[in-house]
């Protein structure tokens, strides 16, 4: 029964997680940890970092933890076919519409207007994961270094336009040395 609840929850986060990966893990959550109980906000925690570090867009990397934690090699095909065959399904048909009408003023308009949406989403997804388990404060108070971190970071890649990478390297090497 559990293998039919993963097809069913994760086919539901493929069609209604627009916006891509990062878009998809508020949905992803509220389903995992609050609504079917699979594992708490922790673990749900850890399998983010997870799929973050592992190669792969991050909502299919967590599917198939997830459908793994769930019910083993089975389930973690199960999620992550079901999460992938609403784009794949869609996207066939989006394509064939596109093509006949790409210079439509009304199509170029709704596109537009799907991108604050998609901002939103990302947004929550960032507001969600802003939890205690994931800014500690290494013993110098409620989550100082992990927010100054946080906000470093940002600054860094938002403002200064710093690569990516450098910054996750050296919040690695922070994070291993402070924490």
């Amino acid at each position: 029964m559990d293998y039919l609840y993963l097809a069913y929850v994760f086919f539901k986060i493929g069609i209604f997680g627009f916006g891509g990966g990062y878009a998809m893990i508020s949905l992803i959550q509220d389903e995992v940890v609050n609504n079917f109980h699979w594992m708490n906000s922790q673990t749900f925690a850890d399998v983010l970092a997870i799929s973050q570090m592992t190669p792969g867009p991050i909502s299919i990397n967590t599917a198939t933890y997830v459908g793994f934690n769930v019910g083993g090699v089975l389930g973690a095909t199960i999620a992550t076919i079901s999460l992938c065959l609403p784009s794949i399904i869609m996207m066939y048909f989006v394509i064939r519409f596109l093509f006949k009408r790409k210079g439509d003023p009304t199509i170029q308009a709704i596109l537009n207007d799907l991108k604050p949406v998609i901002a939103g989403l990302i947004l929550s997804a960032a507001l969600i994961m802003m939890t205690k388990e994931n800014f500690s404060d290494a013993g110098l108070g409620e989550g100082n270094i992990s927010v100054i971190l946080c906000v470093a970071t940002f600054v860094a890649t938002f403002f200064l336009k710093i690569n990516p990478m450098i910054l996750i390297s050296a919040a690695g090497l922070i994070g291993f040395f402070v924490f």
